[in-house]
């Protein structure tokens, strides 16, 4: 019994250190697709010899295709199981392929990072195959704790996961010239290390456990039935997309990020201790066993309800419930398997793959609704159906949600005879270790997560306002790079900064909170406007200190968008200065029903509820600072800018060449979409920083307080 105990820790930690690996590159892999993707539609829309010189992470199409083809085929490695599946050493070769390649992810520079991350997670798909087989009683394990390493990690980066750096410090030690930095690299070649060395030991343990095992049904033995392929798919979404991330409930509930790291990490980690497990399983049994699993798809859909429509406390407390609900739904996606019964789970895990994506591009259309545009040529007979269906994805988000939730518990829903949270009693050591292990990595998180202190600037008469639309942290060919926008604000010197497009969470930008991470790197405070789904909008960065905060949406034919009403004072409030920081609706071709004109007309409708917003927040203009900014979306000169001129705003970049003046900056176009608008203050000079890191750069103007205000 006791080396049979002892081999289950080998397990669990092998299991572990595979599940982190998945989770670090399956994240990875999905905003690198949409990274590649995007951005080789725009080299092949534009042309290779056309790009703006400088920029980086451009790619061949070509290459882009290729890199696709290879994934695709890396996704089919665990059809592997099918035919070798009762070949137990293929289970510790797909956990040292998946550790190798995860190291030469970052260790081997000239590897594409699509192929090393796609062999990584494809060979971890393997591994959960051949998991599920042969110790099924360890698959929770590869989940649970895989993903709450993976929230330490973050933490750890500020959301931004370290793991992908080679050159990331995970922590540094000492102060001054004598500074221990300690760097990922190192840490992946002793996890790698760890996985191979594990691999090969629970191999000959198992091997010999096998020989003096009895007859019978093991518990070890487990088969993914079809639902379980579902709720396989559906649960990884909802870990992926908002439950899993500390970021994104703290976006969708408007609750302090710091405060929810451990409790969302916590709740992750929780139904590995057996006695929680035990009372829920006398929870549930007061249900019958054909409705306890619609009961239990109640309780984390209503959770979910409440932390998506509300904000506070209460809500981020729903979703940090809700991820308890599924981290405790992961028991259910397997039972025993029979002595002649076929295994299938292969199948059914690429079945969970297609469900996963199919989810994946539904959360992508209910943020880029609005750029979907009527098709042309042979695919025109289109336009009255698929157009209108994606548009539809605009407020769908909860809906999306509810869907996973729904394919997530399905599994429980088919289980009537048995409630797989029962297990055999463990050791009052065994309990003692995994709350010990809980509590450190909660500690942990707590720890890495706090933020630093920030030097406040007080007492000064001038300082620099900029705005930046940093297009979700990519550049024009959608390479995504912080560092390169941190670089661009801090080069500028700008005190306080509006910023556009920001995401703090979504699937596609990494399910990094970008202003948060901007925010830290750069010693500033910040404030989020949620304008989309609670992971896309606006934000304001400074180092002055902030004395208020609100948001308001605005009416939107196109993207939704709102206005954000920030105030910062170097002196404690006398000489405050109000901002509002904006994005207005996109001028495109978007057929009949959309067209330029309308939009225009929305843009109008858009600038009257600001000046309306600012005429409720101050009686009296001529009694306050105030700067509007951000992007409008519309040439100099055009309507829309002339009404701010007539409505006593001035323009700081007014007579300056368009050369100098233009913000939206691609290789295929040049104009200044991105505005300045002071009021009350003294404008001393007007800069646009050169600076590719995004497709529009960043405008910095330096302004001087009217005294004669106080």
């Amino acid at each position: 019994m006791r080396s049979r105990v002892r081999a289950q820790y080998l397990y669990v930690f092998e299991a572990t250190i595979i599940g982190l690996f998945f989770f670090q590159t399956f994240r990875y892999l999905i905003g690198m697709v949409y990274s590649r993707v995007s951005g080789a539609a725009v080299v092949a829309s534009v042309g290779m010899e056309n790009l703006t010189p400088g920029l980086t992470g451009v790619v061949d199409p070509a290459f882009v295709r290729s890199e696709l083809l290879f994934l695709s085929g890396s996704l089919l490695l665990p059809l592997l199981a099918l035919i070798f599946g009762r070949l137990r050493p293929l289970l510790a070769l797909a956990a040292i392929l998946a550790a190798v390649m995860r190291l030469m992810m970052i260790a081997n520079p000239t590897l594409s990072p699509v192929v090393a991350a796609g062999l990584t997670t494809g060979a971890s798909l393997l591994y959960l195959a051949l998991l599920i087989r042969h110790r099924a009683s360890s698959m929770p394990f590869f989940f649970l704790l895989g993903l709450g390493f993976d929230q330490l990690l973050r933490a750890m980066g500020n959301t931004l996961d370290p793991s992908w750096s080679a050159s990331s410090a995970v922590f540094a030690l000492g102060s001054g010239e004598s500074v221990f930095v300690l760097q990922y690299l190192h840490v992946q070649i002793v996890l790698t290390a760890l996985a191979v060395i594990l691999s090969i030991v629970t191999m000959l343990r198992q091997t010999r456990e096998l020989r003096e095992q009895e007859p019978g049904v093991s518990p070890d033995r487990g088969l993914l039935p079809v639902w379980g392929g579902i709720g396989l798919g559906a649960l990884l979404f909802l870990q992926v997309s908002l439950l899993g991330l500390p970021n994104a409930v703290a976006g969708r509930a408007g609750v302090d990020y710091t405060t929810f790291v451990p409790i969302i990490l916590l709740a992750t980690t929780l139904p590995l201790i057996r006695w929680v497990r035990a009372r829920a399983r006398s929870f549930i049994a007061l249900f019958d066993g054909s409705v306890r699993g619609w009961a239990w798809m109640l309780f984390i859909a209503l959770l979910v309800v409440i932390g998506t429509r509300f904000s506070g406390p209460v809500a981020g407390g729903a979703l940090a419930l809700a991820q308890f609900g599924v981290s405790m739904t992961w028991w259910w996606l397997v039972r025993p398997q029979a002595e002649k019964e076929r295994n299938f789970a292969p199948l059914w895990i690429l079945l969970g793959c297609a469900v996963f994506a199919l989810l994946a591009v539904f959360d992508f259309f209910t943020y880029e609704y609005a750029y979907v545009r009527d098709f042309s040529g042979d695919l025109a007979f289109l336009n009255p159906y698929l157009p209108p269906l994606l548009r539809g994805f605009r407020g769908m988000g909860l809906g999306v949600l509810l869907l996973a939730i729904f394919l997530g518990v399905l599994p429980m829903t088919q289980t009537r005879r048995r409630i797989p949270w029962a297990e055999a009693r463990t050791s009052p050591v065994q309990s003692l270790l995994t709350i010990a292990l809980i509590a450190v990595l909660t500690a942990g998180a707590a720890l890495a997560a706090r933020p630093p202190v920030i030097q406040g600037v007080r007492g000064v008469d001038s300082f620099r306002v900029g705005t930046y639309n940093i297009h979700a942290g990519f550049n024009e060919v959608f390479d995504f790079n912080l560092e390169e926008v941190a670089s661009t604000i801090q080069q500028s010197g700008a005190n306080v900064v509006l910023l556009q497009e920001v995401e703090v969470g979504r699937l596609t930008s990494f399910g990094v909170d970008q202003p948060l991470w901007l925010a830290r790197r750069l010693g500033m405070d910040r404030r989020y406007y949620p304008t989309n789904e609670g992971l896309s909008g606006l934000a304001t960065l400074s180092n002055i200190p902030i004395v208020y905060h609100q948001g308001t949406p605005l009416s939107s034919v196109g993207q939704q968008t709102g206005v954000q009403h920030v105030q910062v004072s170097t002196d404690g409030g006398v000489s405050a200065v109000a901002f509002y920081n904006t994005w207005l609706g996109l001028l495109l071709d978007l057929g009949p029903e959309q067209s330029v004109e309308i939009q225009e007309q929305d843009q109008q409708r858009q600038l009257a509820e600001i000046f309306s917003i600012i005429a409720r927040d101050y009686r009296d203009l001529n009694l306050v600072r105030i700067v509007v900014g951000g992007t409008f979306n519309n040439v100099p000169g055009s309507p829309l800018i002339e009404q701010m001129r007539v409505s006593g705003f001035t323009d700081p970049f007014a007579g300056l060449p368009s050369e100098l003046s233009a913000t939206l900056w691609r290789s295929n176009a040049r104009a200044r979409f991105d505005y300045l608008w002071v009021r009350n203050v003294l404008p001393l000079g007007a800069v646009v920083m050169e600076s590719n890191a995004s497709d529009h750069r960043m405008a910095v103007v330096e302004i001087l307080i009217n005294r004669r205000l106080q």
